[in-house]
């Protein structure tokens, strides 16, 4: 079945992709916090099958210098059939123009980023509101 693709955020039940982050799996997201994230982003696309939400993603952006790719979501069973990959492309695409266009990734998904083009930034650095459960997950280290 083809994909419904849209950036509109007015058929958007929050409840479903809440269920969608918590299983892909990328955490418990509130239905209220991800309204406000997605609305508050320049660019971001969902798709839909069957009208069934199957993958999402976002972008914050200030229009000129910095662009960033965050929230790339995927249900399992759409996992591995290149979904993950036309989201990115059609979010780097939109965010195109910026000088720079920055990705934050679950540990151990850097490899399929690289393949996208993008690479390992060595001064990224974070303030996480859970530190102790940031360094646990993989996504900071002492250093």
């Amino acid at each position: 079945m083809p994909l419904t693709w849209t950036d509109q955020l007015a058929d958007i039940d929050w409840s479903e992709l809440s269920a969608l982050y918590a299983a892909a799996p990328l955490g418990n997201k509130s239905p209220e916090n991800l309204q406000t994230v997605f609305t508050n982003s320049m660019f971001r696309c969902f798709a839909s099958e069957n009208g069934k939400l199957v993958g999402v993603g976002r972008v914050l952006a200030d229009g000129v210098d910095c662009a960033y790719i965050c929230d790339i979501a995927v249900l399992p069973s759409h996992q591995g059939t290149g979904l993950g990959k036309e989201i990115v492309s059609h979010l780097v695409d939109l965010s195109r123009g910026h000088r720079k266009i920055i990705l934050y990734a679950v540990p151990g998904k850097e490899g399929f980023y690289r393949k996208l083009a993008f690479r390992r930034m060595t001064t990224a650095m974070a303030i996480f509101d859970d530190q102790a459960g940031a360094m646990a997950r993989g996504y900071i280290n002492e250093t």
